[in-house]
């Protein structure tokens, strides 16, 4: 938008140096600011975000209404698409329930613009001042995230006049007022604010310049909003780049939001007189820059009208444009959940890995449903294959692991911290089991195979009737966690003396069979006893998983 070079150049009184320096100090305020007030925001209101967005899948616009207030809490449309693509990853909503959501958030985003046009840059400084003291010593976590948003708005309002006052010296520069001027054709305005967008991946920070031009009267109200336009369009660099490397459904939100902003600039690009005309009829005589706020939120809701009822032709192109890969299935052992975006709403995040434990927790329980018939009468293939699961097993408890810790440097409240915890015991305890079905049952399986051993029908239908009662355990124990659901946790604890009960009969019928005159009877019965000594602790593994959902039920 502004040329450095010719900035340095100017002469006639304006130092190039200083001008510049101000203004990407400037700029480095207003972006940290915005950071730390989001980062603030995303810690107060992360959780109940994912509860409200929960509700989003029967109504389109009941989405977009929901998805403009979840952005305009969180400050972040990158946020409330992350959070939708979980939804959609899980199963929770389609893609063109999505649609509604996505829409809305670049409506949350103007939130930003409404804000700085209130230009009340003489209450910054107080704002640093009362949000740092908050911060630094206040005694309670809430104070303290309430302090985060007050500093991070106060160096939002001290960057923006930062950039004013760097500015100001331009406002006698005929060269420079004379390049503003061309901005006011819309396809010049649109690249230009495409690209300053793109460059410091920020429409907001696009949005803060181009109203700090216009208190200085440096631009017009056209020029402004085609900036603006232009800052929708860049935008779509930055959801796209968010994208790179993530699951499919991650890319298709991307390319919804950018199909969207690029055909609402298409719809408006001929008609940005009208806009201007329609800012300042609802605007204070002669605001500028409350008129190009107001023309952004004009902008953003007019779009949302006319295509929400469009949603599904929206998802149709999105699926054509990213198909389903030939080989999707093996994306499955990578992590699904996980997005660091999250990071900064610890809530949020914790929430994530739930919904991670949930997919790790499917692929353990696909190994112990399997290794059972496997064991009793299957080939060592199938065996070898089944235990081969576990490296898949390893690699997601690794990933969860690590973005567990990464969620451990954050600042917890007490619960998030007890919850961290109780996760990261859980995900071990996952991993502890798929241990015991690759290293320990898929073995017995082997021995059975490599001894010639033959388990009789009786013994089978004990051993099934015993592994059936712990899938049942794991399941509710897989619940109980995901959930939170404490219910279910204590179904598991109160499973102990059932299973005990089929233990015992089992080893009794194992005992009466050592009477049996067979070949190989005593290796036999150890293999069989092996066996259910095995489903047992992977009983135990289940039963810790639920005892610390109990207890912290209180």
């Amino acid at each position: 938008m502004i040329q450095p070079a010719c900035l340095l150049a100017a002469g006639a009184g304006i130092d190039g140096v200083a001008l510049v320096v101000g203004l990407l100090g400037g700029l480095a305020l207003f972006l940290y600011g915005m950071e730390r007030m989001g980062s603030g925001l995303k810690a107060v209101a992360g959780d109940r975000m994912r509860g409200i967005l929960a509700q989003l899948t029967s109504s389109r616009l009941r989405g977009a209404v929901t998805g403009a207030l979840v952005t305009a809490v969180v400050q972040s449309s990158s946020v409330t698409t992350v959070l939708v693509v979980g939804f959609i990853s899980a199963g929770l909503m389609t893609l063109t329930q999505s649609v509604g959501v996505i829409m809305g958030a670049n409506i949350g985003t103007t939130i930003t613009a409404q804000i700085i046009a209130f230009q009340v840059t003489k209450a910054a400084l107080v704002m640093i001042a009362v949000g740092f003291g908050m911060t630094f010593l206040g005694r309670r976590p809430r104070t303290k995230r309430y302090g985060t948003i007050l500093l991070g708005l106060g160096l939002v309002f001290f960057g923006l006049n930062v950039m004013s006052d760097a500015m100001r010296p331009l406002r006698d520069y005929p060269p420079f007022l004379d390049a503003m001027t061309k901005l006011e054709t819309p396809g010049l305005g649109i690249l230009a604010g495409a690209a300053f967008t793109a460059l410091v991946q920020s429409s907001s920070a696009t949005t803060g310049v181009v109203i700090v031009l216009a208190s200085q009267g440096l631009i017009t109200l056209p020029a402004g909003i085609a900036l603006v336009l232009g800052a929708n369009v860049g935008t779509c660099v930055t959801a796209l780049l968010a994208a790179a490397g993530k699951p499919r459904e991650a890319i298709r939100a991307a390319w919804v939001h950018v199909l969207f902003n690029v055909a609402g600039v298409l719809l408006w690009v001929g008609f940005v007189d009208a806009l201007a005309a329609a800012a300042a009829w609802i605007s204070p005589a002669g605001d500028t820059p409350r008129e190009i706020a107001n023309a952004h939120t004009i902008f953003n809701l007019s779009c949302t009208v006319v295509f929400l009822p469009l949603a599904p032709l929206f998802a149709r192109v999105v699926e054509r444009l990213v198909p389903d890969r030939p080989g999707a299935h093996e994306d499955a052992v990578r992590a699904k959940y996980l997005d660091r975006e999250l990071l900064g709403a610890p809530a949020l995040a914790l929430d994530r890995v739930r919904m991670e434990i949930l997919h790790l927790g499917n692929r353990v329980q696909g190994m112990l449903e399997a290794i059972l018939p496997a064991m009793l009468r299957g080939t060592r293939w199938e065996i070898e294959a089944i235990a081969a699961r576990d490296e898949q097993v390893d690699r997601l408890h690794g990933e969860i692991i690590t973005y567990l810790g990464r969620i451990g440097r954050e600042e917890l409240t007490e619960a998030q911290t007890a919850d961290l915890v109780h996760l990261m015991e859980a995900v071990n305890d996952l991993e502890n089991i798929g241990d015991i079905i690759e290293i320990n049952l898929a073995s017995l399986g082997l021995r059975r195979i490599d001894k010639g051993l033959t388990i009789g029908a009786a013994t089978q239908e004990v051993i099934a009737n015993f592994h059936g009662e712990v899938v049942k355990a794991f399941d509710t124990a897989l619940m109980a966690v995901t959930q939170t659901n404490v219910e279910a946790a204590r179904v598991v604890r109160g499973m102990k003396s059932e299973v005990n009960r089929l233990a015992e009969a089992a080893a009794a019928h194992g005992a009466d069979r050592l009477q049996a005159s067979e070949p190989q009877r005593l290796p036999t019965y150890a293999v069989e006893m092996d066996m259910l000594e095995n489903l047992k602790r992977v009983y135990y593994f289940s039963k810790r998983m639920a005892r610390v959902v109990v207890s912290r039920a209180g």
